[in-house]
């Protein structure tokens, strides 16, 4: 394929081909129903040396996916409340922690049970603990579950790990220089940097930022510039300061999250951070080695069996401990079923000092590229497999799994109306009803918003209507109306269903955006279905006919004083 490669030995047709490949890739995923991420990093392995072998512009490529990197976990940072970094750190710190302490434990001992000796034992087992932060808020984000309360917490465990990462990265690097000495100096000096960091941001929270987002406001283009320019600056300085530029990103889109603008910026990023993390992927399967998998496959399979299932696990159990329910505990623990591109980095540091050899980072390799690409699946069919195993998940849940229930009301009277989703439509009916003064209480699956409402005094409880048994924690059965705002026909289907098979008697209201939906949900039989833009339109008529009597009403006025 040499002469493949001379064609493209150009940056810029270089670039052409891999574009125009990543989207025929892309197609071909989505008319197999295949997740992009999948076929992207199968792209990378197609054009990189393992196959083709026409990427030659490896720094450029690596540089792009640097700087979609920090742009993905600036826009988590950004959109991140503060508030609820209270309610969700203390299950992330003991839930990361706990995951990498088990998951190390129990890798070390397969690895001596497969007859790996115990320092390349323990080398594997220390790589299957960090999982992939950057696929999973990719995936969390596509599914729009980022706000959910499992998202904060898979994204707060994710970011402990990452901070363990570094650790275990410091160790390493100094048992290649040698000497104890060594050890204690970096871990002083990473100490007093993260101190300074910390101190830095905290700093530019409380007395710049504000002042200058409100001054770059005035053009948006502006804003946006500073907001790329902040997030790769504070990732660079991080980087140098022995962090990860995770690390850096993500405080940046912390220090803007506090100001009137976040949602504009985050925005104006969305399109930019997709295009290139596309360049992340892309270059994370070309680096991938397949020349030294072969004989490691029977061991490969059996540690990614052990990621694939026992690390879930153990999220699971740690979780329900806290008092968290199965479903909260089982969507956050498929975060964890995969390895990071930090474990290929980690078995590369440690070829390197001579601790390993070239087929264990092979294994490792092989790992990553299976658990990746099938936790790709588990985490975007989440909610099926949760509904397939939800029977056998009531040994991971305490009998009072409180802690969801204290995000809810703590008294309230009685209950007339629940509306489901809070967003603009849903909260608009809630506020209506409740100035007809129907007592009414909101549903919905963001913490922030349950939050924020609350603070209002309103009566709003934590819910996802993904969740078979929401309705167990709701006062409906004296409601006379239950109003689902979310446009989703699948959930409504099955939450009439539900309903009527529980015995409600109420008025049942669902949602549609378009004809086709409507006629869906007409075979379910609700009680009515609500169409947003339909009603919006009516609203406009309405409208445009009052402001027309009236000024026929004052013509007519006018010509008779005359």
């Amino acid at each position: 394929m040499n002469w493949l490669a001379d064609i493209v030995s150009d940056p810029f047709l270089e670039f052409a081909v891999i574009l125009f490949l990543a989207a025929a890739a892309g197609s071909l995923g989505q008319l197999l129903r295949q997740p992009l991420i999948v076929m992207f990093i199968a792209l990378g392995i197609f054009i990189g040396p393992s196959a083709l072998n026409i990427i030659q512009s490896e720094d450029k490529i690596h540089l792009l996916a640097e700087i979609g990197i920090a742009l993905l976990l600036f826009i988590v940072g950004l959109k991140l409340d503060l508030q609820l970094i209270k309610s969700t750190g203390r299950v992330a710190l003991l839930t990361g922690l706990g995951q990498v302490v088990f998951t190390s434990a129990a890798g070390y001992l397969i690895g001596l049970a497969l007859g790996f000796p115990a320092l390349q034992s323990l080398y594997i087992a220390v790589a299957l603990t960090f999982s992939s932060t950057i696929i999973i808020v990719k995936l969390l984000t596509d599914k729009k579950e980022i706000d959910s309360l499992h998202g904060q917490i898979a994204i707060g465990f994710l970011i402990v790990q990452d901070l363990v990462v570094i650790l275990v990265m410091i160790i390493l690097s100094a048992l290649g220089k040698g000497g104890e000495e060594s050890l204690l100096q970096d871990f002083a000096l990473t100490f007093l940097n993260g101190t300074i960091l910390g101190v830095v941001v905290f700093l530019l929270i409380k007395w710049v930022i504000p002042t200058i987002s409100a001054f770059l406001a005035k053009s948006q283009e502006l804003l946006t510039l500073f907001s790329i320019a902040w997030a790769i600056l504070l990732a660079s300085v991080s980087e140098l300061m022995g962090f990860s530029s995770e690390v850096g990103a993500f405080l940046a889109g912390v220090s803007l999250a506090s100001t009137p603008f976040r949602e504009a910026i985050s925005s104006r990023l969305v399109s930019l951070r997709d295009f290139l993390l596309l360049f992340f992927f892309i270059n994370l399967g070309s680096t991938l080695d397949l020349s030294a998998l072969g004989a490691q496959v029977p061991s490969a399979l059996i540690f990614s069996f052990f990621v694939l299932i026992g690390n879930p696990i153990i999220v699971l159990i740690i979780m329900g401990v806290m008092g968290y329910t199965k479903r909260t505990s089982f969507l956050a623990g498929l975060t964890v079923a995969q390895i990071s591109e930090f474990s290929l980095i980690f078995a590369g540091m440690g070829y390197q000092v001579g601790h390993i050899s070239a087929e264990i980072v092979g294994l490792i390799t092989l790992v990553g590229l299976i658990t990746i690409g099938l936790s790709t699946y588990m985490i975007l069919y989440s909610h099926i497999l949760y509904r397939w195993m939800a029977p056998l998940l009531h040994v991971f849940e305490r009998k009072n799994p409180y802690r969801e229930s204290e995000i809810g009301t703590e008294e309230q009277p009685p209950i007339k109306a629940i509306v489901i989703g809070l967003g603009r439509f849903g909260s608009s009916i809630a506020n209506k009803l409740s100035q007809y003064g129907i007592t009414t209480m909101g549903v919905d699956f963001d913490p922030q918003v349950v939050e924020n409402l609350r603070k209002q005094g309103k009566y709003v409880e934590y819910g996802d209507l993904e969740d078979p048994d929401i309705f167990e924690r709701l006062p409906y059965q004296n409601a006379d109306y239950v109003i689902n705002t979310v446009p989703d026909v699948e959930l409504s289907q099955s939450m009439i269903k539900n309903l009527r098979a529980s015995g409600y008697e109420g008025k049942i209201i669902v949602t549609a955006t378009n004809l086709k939906n409507e006629f869906r949900l007409r075979q379910s039989e609700p009680d009515d279905i609500l169409m947003p833009f339909a009603m919006a339109a009516d609203n406009i008529k309405q409208r445009l006919d009052s402001l027309k009597r009236n000024v026929v009403a004052q013509q007519s006025s006018a010509s008779g004083s005359r």
